[in-house]
């Protein structure tokens, strides 16, 4: 798929399901904020509460572009993890290393992100990890290798030049940026996390399955 093939296709579900997964996105949905397609701004019959918890189960999974797999995974974890199922969720699904390598501002979007931690940029205490799903624990630093900061995507980065786009780095997160390191220092709280998702809704989605 042409890069401009993947930013249609992302805009369009992004308008789909009235959240800006990335930067273009959000500018198209400042001038069309309803759904694409012929019946976009025609007000709808009101959705049944099956299709109402699939779309926020869906909001999740774009926002993070994970596959529903590695969604139902992590939510059989977050079942099983003492708190609520829900919170967990999200916390759990925030440490993935490709999360934190945007929420750090290395990266403008998510697949930006995947993709700095697919091509082998990224460390995590000096070791070469290249999975965007490793679960990155407090206490570790991430940071692009050494011999990638000549990068002009990652020099943008370091300069700041996502700052614009992006949401101001969370409290969870210690970042240098003109380094290229952050710090997770502790586990996320939902309330921080800069997703939008009505939790509730995707745990009952998964509850009546």
């Amino acid at each position: 798929m042409s890069t401009k093939s993947r930013t249609r296709s992302k805009t369009r579900l992004s308008r789909a399901l009235g959240i800006a997964l990335t930067p273009k996105a959000a500018k198209y949905l400042e001038k069309r904020p309803y759904a694409p397609g012929e019946h976009g701004r025609t007000k709808r019959k009101a959705d049944s509460d099956y299709a109402v918890r699939l779309r926020e189960k869906q909001r999740l999974r774009a926002q993070y572009g994970i596959r529903e797999a590695q969604l139902r995974n992590v939510f059989q974890e977050a079942r099983k993890t003492q708190g609520l199922t829900g919170e967990n969720l999200v916390e759990l699904l925030e440490m993935r290393l490709d999360a934190l390598v945007l929420r750090a501002g290395f990266a403008r979007t998510t697949a930006q992100a995947r993709q700095l931690v697919v091509h082998r940029h990224i460390l995590v205490d000096g070791q070469l990890v290249d999975r965007p799903s490793f679960r990155v624990k407090p206490g570790q630093l991430i940071h692009v290798k050494p011999r990638s900061e000549v990068l002009e995507p990652l020099q943008v980065a370091a300069a700041g030049g996502h700052a614009e786009v992006l949401p101001p780095v969370p409290a969870y997160l210690e970042v240098e940026l003109d380094k290229l390191h952050a710090t997770l220092v502790r586990r996320p709280k939902r309330a921080e996390v800069p997703v939008t998702c009505d939790v509730q809704l995707v745990v009952e989605y998964y509850a009546a399955r």
